[in-house]
């Protein structure tokens, strides 16, 4: 397999610098027409370009591998300041609805916010933060949308008018239960808390019911990218849907998940480090209004030190990781 290469450092601080100040409001066109000019310079002022980019919008490949490179460890202070200060711009646009689904989407939810909305069919649909949600209605049927988050579905009986819910490359189908749905950098994850649903791949023709898995109370199904559904399992669905009650609750659940969800509920990225980092195991009950708190409980239980600077947390091994 070939191994991802990453542009030179230094030419990724001048990219990041450049991008920062055309997103500013105080470039010119002559600034535009500059940039374009430096990335066309070589493969590695493109590369640096991109990264860049890609880091500003917080998405895309070569800004995920970026975040988890052996590279981030040589970055100096600078750097990641800038960094930093680039990837929180970037999301505060996508949290305002300037760019990404919540142009589009009909209920969106910030950081650290939660809501409910009661639907036209007296069914109500719980967002958690950092959510964005679009309803369609019709004689024949109900259709939703959940574009990015985590929604709680209490579905009101209609046997008429199936509910469904997409998000992302799967399905969701019920007529009356109570089901949530949260959408991870990876996975989908759908669990029932009462009644039963089925889950089908999103390239699977709507009548055909061949390729749904039913999922029966407390029993949660996933699907990634390619839309496949996993078998079922039993789950404890109080845990999975405590975020309601304002808690967040870990059962031995890794440190890289565990850090998704903290996102949702506090300013700013969180990077990790070192792959060594995600499979560490986080257990604990945490109050959601206080998520600093949950950093300072990841740092005096696990070998991690927590590096605060404006706009981007870091999470690190200490060298007792190394006794483990």
């Amino acid at each position: 397999m070939k191994q991802k290469t990453f542009a030179d450092i230094s030419l990724s601080d001048e990219a990041i610098d450049r991008i920062v100040y055309l997103s500013s409001g105080r470039a010119t066109e002559q600034d535009h027409a500059q940039f374009i000019h430096w990335r066309r310079q070589s493969p590695q002022h493109e590369m640096a370009a991109q990264e860049a980019e890609a880091l500003w919008l917080g998405i895309g490949t070569a800004g995920k591998n970026l975040r988890s490179s052996e590279k981030r460890r040589h970055m100096t202070r600078r750097t990641v300041l800038g960094l930093g200060a680039f990837v929180v711009g970037g999301a505060a646009l996508h949290q305002t609805g300037l760019i990404g689904p919540r142009l589009y989407a009909d209920y969106t939810t910030g950081i650290g916010e939660q809501r409910t909305i009661t639907l036209t069919d007296g069914s109500a649909v719980t967002l958690n933060a950092g959510s964005a949600l679009s309803v369609h209605m019709t004689e024949t049927e109900r259709r939703l949308t959940l574009y990015e988050g985590q929604a709680l579905f209490t579905v009101a009986k209609d046997h008429t008018r199936p509910f469904i819910v997409e998000a992302q490359n799967g399905r969701t189908r019920a007529l009356g239960t109570i089901f949530d749905i949260d959408i991870k950098p990876e996975q989908v994850v759908v669990t029932v808390i009462e009644g039963t649903v089925g889950v089908t791949p999103a390239r699977a023709q709507p009548q055909n019911t061949n390729n749904m898995v039913i999922v029966q109370e407390n029993s949660r199904v996933q699907y990634a990218k390619t839309g496949s559904v996993s078998a079922p399992e039993y789950i404890d669905s109080n845990i999975e849907t405590a975020w309601r009650r304002g808690k967040l609750i870990f059962n031995a659940k890794p440190l890289g998940d565990v850090v998704a969800e903290l996102e949702r509920y506090r300013s700013g990225n969180i990077i990790l480090t070192s792959k060594q980092l995600y499979a560490l195991q986080v257990t604990g009950v945490f109050d959601l209004s206080q998520p600093e708190e949950i950093l300072q409980a990841i740092e005096t239980t696990l070998p991690v030190s927590v590096i605060r600077l404006p706009f981007v947390t870091i999470l690190r091994p200490n060298a007792a990781l190394n006794n483990l």
